[in-house]
């Protein structure tokens, strides 16, 4: 974990520029694809996500080096032939779990996250699960255990593998030639990313779209049918925790209230969006029938609220670098009280953003406990050891959060964020 942890040192510095370039592209062009509240509830997902992850919260299911180890028929030398092996099985994996999630309606819970975004940028591919508890990666990397590939570098790859998707989710991105047959594009990814009848559940490739072209789930960016982005099931929230498990609360839900047992179990199982017909027909769900005319969803805003929100987003994403960056050196507690305190942290001014009056509550009881951990331990997790002050930088941001919350939640007047340029 201390080596994912150091590999997002470098990570989310890139992503943040390469996401800084593509805002500013989009004002000198005029051609703007980002709005504040989406953008903060997307990368906002992507900190949720790599907490989960450095923490290692979740339950695996079983491990590639146990696959590797009982089940290898030979045993690879490590040579560069192993690395395009190893690449192409992941990629080939990957694929099938991408198209999992797309298909079955346990597994579309863990994706939907990703596709919850209304707009589609560079931020939008921040939105990662913090769902998918169950790790089963590992059995679609069996091919690989056969054939021997070491552990060390699927351990290496997989990571790379993911961020090597990040560049392609942007509109400034045209079709790329002779390209278009052998890697996933921006034009393939925004089809993807679509919710038109034409696109939907198509290229589902993650680096290479081989797969799709062979196993039928290929589908051209059409120059007449211009992509729309979200899931026919909106989150209508800017809260990711809370549209990472949506879709689970419905399928408990849908089972709890069908009669038929049948139904109880095989709800899981089914196709993405299929539901009991008793229960379709009693607790009917909203879906979106026309996608180029639905309401996208916003909620109150000013220029004022826009920059506490970014404030908020740009202090926790500073506090999970320093955590990051202290891995091996604070301790599981202290990992886990951070982490906790940070992810705590994006559940309440998401919901701020969301307008809920509960977010003041939230935020006090956060900013009241990280100021209880600084007078007991007199330090911030040892942040005083880096900077002399650190710890007192700290608490003044608990204070604010504090003042902050209760401003925009009982005094600031906000207005409708369809009328301000995002």
């Amino acid at each position: 974990m201390e080596t994912y942890a150091n590999a997002l040192l470098y990570a989310i510095p890139f992503f943040m520029v390469l996401m800084a370039l593509e805002i500013t592209y989009g004002y000198l062009v005029k051609d703007q694809k980002y709005k504040v509240m989406d953008s903060v509830s997307s990368i906002s997902s992507g900190l949720t996500n790599i907490i989960k992850d450095s923490l290692g919260i979740g339950l695996v299911l079983i491990s590639y080096p146990f696959l590797v180890d009982n089940l290898a028929l030979v045993r690879i030398e490590n040579t560069w032939i192993v690395w395009i092996i190893a690449f192409i099985v992941i990629d080939f994996a990957g694929y099938w779990n991408h198209r999992l999630s797309h298909k079955i309606n346990f597994f579309w819970n863990q994706h939907v996250i990703h596709h919850s975004s209304e707009e589609f940028n560079l931020a939008c591919a921040l939105r990662q699960s913090i769902s998918n508890l169950l790790g089963y990666f590992p059995f679609l990397l069996l091919p690989a255990a056969i054939l021997g590939v070491p552990n060390e570098i699927i351990a290496i790859l997989a990571p790379v593998h993911l961020f090597a998707q990040f560049w392609y989710h942007t509109q400034h991105i045209g079709k790329m030639g002779w390209l278009e047959y052998i890697i996933v594009t921006p034009s393939q990814h925004r089809v993807h990313h679509a919710i038109n009848p034409e696109y939907i559940d198509k290229n589902l490739g993650q680096i290479l779209c081989i797969w799709d072209r062979w196993f039928g789930t290929f589908q051209e960016e059409l120059e007449d049918v211009l992509p729309q982005y979200g899931v026919l099931k909106p989150a209508k929230t800017w809260n990711p925790v809370l549209i990472n498990f949506q879709h689970l609360w419905r399928l408990i839900q849908d089972a709890w209230h069908t009669k038929k047992i049948w139904d109880k179990v095989r709800i899981w199982f089914m196709p993405t969006g299929w539901r009991p017909v008793d229960v379709k027909d009693n607790y009917p769900i909203s879906i979106i029938d026309d996608v180029y005319s639905f309401k996208r969803y916003a909620t109150a805003s000013s220029k004022l609220f826009n920059t506490y929100i970014i404030f908020q987003l740009l202090v926790t994403t500073a506090l999970l670098m320093f955590m990051f960056y202290n891995y091996g050196n604070i301790g599981f507690n202290g990992l886990f009280i951070n982490g906790a305190l940070v992810f705590m942290g994006i559940y309440g001014y998401t919901t701020l953003m969301d307008g809920k009056s509960y977010a003041v509550g939230i935020e006090v009881f956060r900013s009241l406990l990280g100021l209880g951990i600084i007078v007991y331990y007199k330090d911030w997790f040892g942040m005083d050891n880096l900077l002399e002050i650190g710890s007192n930088v700290v608490a003044f941001y608990f204070l604010i959060t504090i003042l902050g919350t209760v401003f925009f939640t009982y005094y600031h007047k906000l207005h409708d964020e369809t009328k301000l340029i995002a």
